[in-house]
């Protein structure tokens, strides 16, 4: 379907659903109720089938490896969705291995408090651990309410599973500032637990999108001392993406055998480079949650040595996999852009101009309309509060030289830049001349269709 034919279609569902609103709210009684719910389900499906996929969608939600140790399910809750599955559930095995990073947001939800809280307790011996995760609702800036409702999921889920309510750990992920319908999830707590399978990770992966157009895994393996490692990732995000750490929740499965510890260290040392290097509209969350969890159960040895290295590139490229997945997810993203800037006088000078570049809405837009307008660079360069010289710029569009030295370099043209710019992934590349430091953002075009959704976003 072409986009206007989308709009047009979208703008006139929206008025008849506006008028049966208002006949069905006139009317009395269950069978008010009863058509109140089916007008629902019809306005629900309707949506799900006008709404546009990404065009940097992947073909097809890849195949991730099962983890032995980790079982998963998902079902129809209606938090907020009607029919679609918007809670999942994972089973992990006695001596499984936990660590996570969070958004560092002062307005940060209840659940997310509440995994760093946990992952700071002493963990019973051989005790196992759970994650719940809800789409619809943030369960975010909900006072006391929010507190007690993660309580009340936590809690059910401990005593149905067997394991400590502080290793039951929640996310929520949805519309900021109303109360989480935590007794639609608890009951559906039983069904969750008798639909576990280690095969269902795809389920999962659907069931915690809010305005994701796809599902997002990676997965890679390592051969270990003994037997081969396998990890497997799933993530949701789209818009709200910004560092610290973007607006998404992560879950990532191994069956490695590592410490808490160690984990810990790999994913703080890595989430730079990943997910806190992408960004859509520069908003960071109040739910940003990555957790990893090692089962243990790979015949390997525990990890160390060469083998230990070998891991941490493999997890920190299925990190990578799933930030830039998120980015091509972007909300009515048609263009991944790879801002890299070189020559910095410091990592922080660095990350300023790559972020001041990615986060410009006047680049963003440009990208959008395909306009090679690199003069928006220079502005944002000088905008970043980073050191820089105007006489030692260099700006590439991939392998087209653009500017250097304080002007355009002659032999520039642009229709050379105009038809680069058509591409569907984009690097621009900004050498500061002033130092060694570098740094690498990814972001997207900033179109029409982010207007639409987000103004859109409660409707």
């Amino acid at each position: 379907m072409a986009k206007t034919d989308w709009k047009a279609e979208a703008k006139a569902l929206k008025k008849k659903v506006r008028k049966l609103k208002d006949s069905i709210t006139a009317a009395a009684g269950p069978v008010a109720e009863a058509v109140q719910d089916a007008v629902g389900d019809v306005v629900a499906a309707a949506k799900k089938a006008m709404k546009p996929v990404s065009p940097l969608a992947p073909a097809s939600f890849p195949v991730l490896p099962a983890i032995k140790g980790a079982e998963f399910a998902a079902v129809e809750a209606g938090v907020r969705y009607q029919n679609r599955k918007d809670v999942m559930l994972v089973r992990l095995a006695p001596g499984t291995t936990m660590a996570g990073v969070f958004t560092r947001s002062s307005t940060r939800s209840a659940c997310v408090r509440d995994c760093q809280a946990k992952l700071a307790m002493k963990v019973p011996e051989g005790a196992g651990a759970a994650i719940i995760v809800n789409s619809g609702n943030s369960n975010a800036f909900t006072g006391r309410v929010g507190d007690e409702a993660v309580t009340a999921v936590t809690g059910a889920v401990a005593e149905v599973l067997g394991v400590p309510a502080s290793r039951v750990f929640s996310s929520s992920t949805g519309v900021i500032g109303e109360p989480l319908p935590h007794e639609k999830i608890t009951a559906k707590v039983p069904d969750l637990v008798a639909a576990l399978k280690e095969d269902a990770v795809d389920m999962a992966a659907q069931a915690i999108m809010t305005t994701d157009t796809f599902p997002k895994g990676a997965a890679a393996t390592v051969q270990g001392e003994g037997g081969v490692i396998h990890i497997a990732g799933i993530a949701k995000g789209s818009g709200m993406i910004a560092p610290d750490m973007a607006t998404m929740l992560v879950y990532i499965f191994t069956d490695a055998k590592i410490s808490a510890a160690a984990l810990q260290k790999l994913v703080s040392r890595n989430v730079d480079a990943t997910f806190n290097s992408i960004t859509v509209d520069s908003d960071t969350s109040t739910s940003d949650t990555l957790l990893i969890a090692a089962t243990g159960q790979s015949p390997a040895a525990e990890l160390k040595g060469p083998t230990l290295k070998a891991f941490e590139t493999a997890l920190t490229g299925v990190m990578r996999d799933l930030a830039l997945q998120v980015v091509r997810d972007g909300e009515g993203a048609t263009k991944l852009v790879e801002v890299r800037v070189t020559g910095a006088a410091s990592d922080e000078d660095a990350a300023r101009v790559a972020f001041a570049i990615a986060n410009s809405p006047l680049v963003k837009t440009a990208v959008a309309g395909q306009d090679p307008n690199w003069g928006r660079i220079v502005a944002a360069v000088g905008k970043s509060g980073a050191q820089a010289d105007r006489d030692k710029l260099t700006i590439r569009f991939g392998d087209i030289l653009v500017a250097r030295n304080g002007w355009r370099n002659p032999d520039y043209q642009e229709d050379d830049g105009a038809a680069y710019m058509q591409g569907q992934e984009l690097v621009f590349a900004v050498d500061l001349g002033l130092g060694r430091a570098k740094r690498s953002v990814w972001t997207c075009d900033l179109t029409s269709r982010y207007i639409e959704i987000n103004a859109d976003y409660r409707s």
